[in-house]
């Protein structure tokens, strides 16, 4: 292996948290700021990052000098051999050593003189924990070109967070995570996915007839979704209205046992609401505003007498079902219906009726905001996953373009964040609150991240990872054309 420098001396440096070294190869950009390389030190073998390169030359020092030659017509490089001078100083932050067979962190400095080289592949893979086998690939390190294989338990058991600006690549990144997924094999564990879907941005991924996975999609209308009301309990009722009383509840649950013994298994909310207006026990005031509470929700229209789609059905290994919600205009709609297929779900998972789950939720914010739970009709469930679905095999993934609006209490669960370009103040401070392991020196970075770019903290690796997101498979999305695209297919679509 080509060393590519050597470690020098300057007044701060090399400490345990910082060394230069001058550039001794001979090729035109042997080492760029953000590569790793690797050195031998007395706590083993030393993996750094490249902070900054500096190129500098000792002839051009005395800017003066150089203004005086320049104007009498002559250059320096026609006194002196300049070019012969030009030298390349790099800073590099030590990231840990390799002690038998792990990492460790640094606990000593590197010794000066000691040879630089870029890291190696198989180096890079073990110190941030990639799976070769069964990972999840999602994109590559661009300096060293090596696949991110992310192991799928890591990153999706303690719950994932994809938080971006809009127009950042969050859906496709999702989309990306989604045909790792789908593309699975038995032998390497198959799990249920279900995406909630505000746009329609992946209703493409049943439609593209040239991605072999298509067939293992599940698109299901906003509209046509029902509740299935026989399955529902007092407490389930009252998640739709979150500001009926406990009394009202406890009345609720004396009269769904009625309903029951009267109607078996087989009555609609209509039946509910009929036996209210019967009941003479119940407190006039009580009746009144249960009755108030029970017929907004029927006027909803969602609730019936068998669930539309039967979730067991769609929920399969190696399946994924896209809840298309474009065509429901209501938020609070949006958040019943969400609410109803988590709830139930989450459900089916604990008691083992269908296989390992995992949930893309878009526009997270919207779903679990930091609000009073009233303004959010869903966010009880989601919390109730974010702090109990990782035991169940159950996982989120929430995607956001606004983290500051997002619960904390929610976010803070998601031990893995994947974060691509962010420039708002206030969702910078949110991310950074988020995570201990981002920095101000990170926070810069993701200010600057160009499209297809993104940091990956928490779990899933041992260390923050800066990655170049992968092309996608499947076709683009209405919404991932250009404006003239969009401007062109409308007028072709209007004279046809």
């Amino acid at each position: 292996m080509q060393s590519i420098g050597t470690v020098i001396c300057t007044d701060h440096s090399p400490t345990t948290s910082e060394f230069t070294f001058v550039v001794t190869s001979s090729e035109v950009v042997p080492v760029r700021r953000g590569q790793l390389v690797q050195l031998e030190t007395e706590d083993g073998l030393l993996l750094a990052v490249v902070q900054e390169v500096m190129k500098t030359n000792r002839f051009y020092y005395h800017a003066e000098a150089v203004k005086e030659l320049e104007r009498s017509g002559r250059t320096l490089s026609s006194i002196f051999p300049c070019d012969r001078w030009d030298m390349l100083i790099a800073t590099a932050k030590p990231l840990g050593a390799l002690k038998e067979e792990s990492f460790d962190k640094i606990t000593f400095p590197p010794s000066p003189g000691e040879k630089v080289y870029l890291a190696d592949k198989n180096v890079i893979s073990r110190f941030f924990g990639f799976d070769e086998e069964n990972g999840l690939e999602i994109g590559f390190m661009s300096h060293h070109n090596v696949p991110v294989k992310l192991n799928m338990t890591r990153l999706l058991q303690k719950h994932l967070a994809i938080l971006a600006m809009s127009g950042s690549g969050k859906s496709y990144l999702a989309t990306i995570l989604l045909e790792e997924i789908l593309s699975r094999s038995r032998d390497k564990g198959r799990i249920f996915t279900l995406v909630v879907d505000v746009h329609g941005e992946y209703v493409v991924l049943s439609q593209d007839d040239s991605w072999e996975l298509a067939q293992s999609v599940s698109i299901v209308k906003g509209s046509y979704v029902q509740f299935a009301t026989p399955l529902l309990t007092e407490r389930q009722l009252a998640m739709f209205q979150p500001e009926m009383s406990p009394v009202q509840v406890r009345e609720l649950n004396r009269l769904l046992s009625d309903v029951r013994k009267a109607k078996g298994d087989i009555y609609s909310l209509s039946d509910v609401i009929f036996l209210i207006e019967k009941d003479e026990k119940m407190n006039p005031r009580t009746k009144d505003a249960l009755l108030s509470w029970l017929y907004e929700l029927e006027d909803t229209q969602l609730f019936g007498v068998e669930e539309n789609p039967y979730l067991p059905e769609y929920a399969k290994p190696g399946r994924a079902v896209v809840l298309d919600l474009s065509d429901i205009l209501s938020l609070r709609k949006k958040q019943m219906i969400t609410a109803y297929v988590l709830q139930r779900l989450f459900e089916l998972r604990r008691r083992g009726s269908i296989p390992p789950s995992f949930v893309i939720l878009e526009e997270a914010h919207q779903f679990c905001p930091e609000a009073k739970q009233e303004l959010a009709i869903s966010k009880s469930i989601i919390e109730t996953i974010a702090r109990e679905g990782r035991k169940f095999y159950f996982s989120l993934c929430l995607i956001s373009q606004r983290p500051v609006r997002l619960s904390t209490s929610v976010l803070s669960q998601a031990n893995t964040h994947i974060i691509l370009r962010v420039t708002n103040p206030n969702d910078l401070k949110a991310i950074e609150l988020s995570s201990e392991m981002i920095t101000r020196e990170t926070l810069s970075m993701i200010a600057d991240l160009p499209v297809g770019e993104a940091l990956i903290v928490g779990s899933a690796v041992n260390a923050p990872l800066f990655i170049k997101v992968r092309k996608k498979k499947v076709s683009l999305s209405a919404y991932e054309e250009t404006m003239e695209e969009a401007a062109k297919r409308f007028e072709t679509d209007e004279t046809q």
